[in-house]
């Protein structure tokens, strides 16, 4: 993931860092909003949140294997039924 920061900065992160990004279709990954002033990124498709600060310190996601596993089996139930 690559990020041009206001002042000029360029911050780029492995997906590996992030498990709902690399999981997620080119799409989901495409539709993401500022929050805050600015401070962070949300993707409403998949409940993710990071923000400028946790990327300049180089810091992966903070999400548990069983949140992150869970969200996973609810994204696949979710695509068996066609939603």
């Amino acid at each position: 993931m690559v990020v041009d920061l206001t002042d000029g900065r360029t911050i780029s992160v492995p997906l590996a860092w992030y498990p709902r990004l690399m999981h997620a279709t080119p799409e989901e990954r495409g539709r993401w909003r500022l929050i805050g002033d600015r401070e962070g990124i949300h993707w409403p498709d998949l409940d993710e949140d990071i923000s400028i600060e946790n990327l300049l310190l180089g810091r992966r996601s903070g999400e548990s294997q069983s949140s992150f596993r869970k969200w996973l089996e609810h994204r696949r139930e979710n695509t068996k039924r066609g939603e």
